[in-house]
């Protein structure tokens, strides 16, 4: 349990939470001290000794991380490896996947992130389809819907588990179910997962799962990761190896057995040393108690956010995450997260490309996205929802 104590430690350990109410932990949190300091830290190491030799110097923290990241997500320490953007790791998967005929299927969900969509339908330029999966009634894609999709020309199935523009925590798990009985790869999205919900790459039975450093963890913008379970590496030729991932022997390129194949020989060391530290946090506080204070935390918001007159909160599923999306009648979303910069009050602002089938299907332009975080507090909470009534009072006069 997240005691009071506990999260006044935390919040002293935060720079950020003097200056500011930060509700934009979706997009980039605040680190903690200890991640900024193993950052600078390093970095003071690469000025005196020299970057190689200070790399060398903290080879054993570097195979702890990959032991500890590894762990985070249930996953074997050959499966994971790590870059500088979730996207672009999810992206040197999906190309290394044999190319898509005419005709071929992939099966997403209704709120797949935008980045991967667009890969995904440049992959399917020459008259393969992307089709998107039915939701059930709470807004969820539905596992039956996606077992009555499957035939031979499925080659692939894509799920953004906790989608960018509001709080659906989709059914990862009945959807691998599917997908492991049909024997068709199954790729995950985990950006707003990792660090607020507990993973475990073997329940979920995904072949792939990505996620980003910087938003609940509390890493560096610049640090994600990426699992390629063991035994589906076989199947992935990428176009792009380096002298790490595919080093020339005896003139022949010699591709690694391991996720480290999608892994380049150069990499930020520093800032991934901060996400060491990042998820060492989140390890030691518990993900379990971290996913139970973000949901009574909230729960609060979207109970305050809908007694304001023109405010609609706008987040689908029975299950529901720390991402609160709302919309006031008359501003736009962008307009609401300016004015609440002006109050010291971070969120973010989501529009279609984010996730651009559900929001084309659900009649929505834009979104405004207030995100908590363990670290946040009941006062903060409070404090967003009368500002937010303030600015609808403002607009309704």
């Amino acid at each position: 349990m997240l005691t009071d104590a506990i999260i006044d430690g935390l919040r002293n350990d935060t720079p950020g939470c003097a200056q500011r109410s930060h509700f934009n932990h979706a997009g980039a949190s605040l680190p903690p001290r200890r991640v900024t300091e193993a950052i600078v830290g390093h970095l003071m190491l690469e000025s005196t000794r020299g970057p190689m030799e200070a790399a060398a110097l903290v080879a054993d923290e570097f195979a702890i991380l990959r032991t500890n990241a590894a762990k985070f997500i249930g996953a074997d320490e050959g499966e994971v490896a790590f870059g500088g953007s979730g996207s672009a790791l999810w992206g040197s998967v999906f190309a290394a996947l044999p190319q898509l005929r005419s005709g071929e299927r992939i099966l997403i969900g209704r709120q797949e992130w935008g980045g991967n969509v667009a890969s995904m339908q440049r992959a399917a330029s020459h008259g393969a389809s992307i089709e998107t999966i039915p939701c059930a009634e709470d807004g969820s894609v539905d596992p039956n819907a996606l077992s009555a999709m499957i035939d031979d020309k499925v080659r692939m199935i894509s799920l953004t588990w906790l989608p960018a523009n509001g709080g659906l925590i989709n059914d990862a798990e009945a959807i691998g179910r599917v997908a492991n009985a049909a024997r068709i790869p199954y790729f995950v999205d985990a950006g707003q997962a990792l660090g607020q919900l507990p993973i475990d790459v073997s329940r979920i039975g995904c072949d792939v799962l990505k996620a980003a450093g910087r938003k609940y963890v509390r890493g560096p913008r610049g640090t994600a990761l990426v699992y390629v379970r063991s035994n589906f590496l076989e199947k992935l030729d990428p176009g792009f190896v380096d002298v790490s991932s595919g080093p020339l022997v005896n003139g022949k390129v010699e591709l690694r057995k391991d996720a480290r194949l999608f892994e380049t020989s150069e990499a930020p060391i520093s800032l991934l040393l901060g996400l060491g530290e990042a998820i060492a946090l989140a390890s030691e506080l518990g993900v379990e108690a971290i996913q139970a204070r973000i949901a009574r935390l909230a729960t609060r918001l979207r109970e305050g956010l809908k007694r304001i007159p023109a405010v609609e909160v706008r987040d689908l599923g029975e299950k529901q995450s720390g991402l609160v999306s709302f919309t006031v009648e008359g501003i736009s979303a962008s307009v609401v997260r300016s004015k609440l910069a002006e109050k010291s009050i971070s969120i973010g602002a989501n529009g279609v490309p984010y996730t651009p089938f559900d929001m084309t299907a659900r009649g929505l332009q834009e979104i405004a996205r207030a995100s908590v975080s363990y670290f946040n507090t009941a006062g903060e909470v409070d404090g967003l929802v009368h500002a937010v009534e303030q600015i609808a009072k403002d607009v309704i006069q």
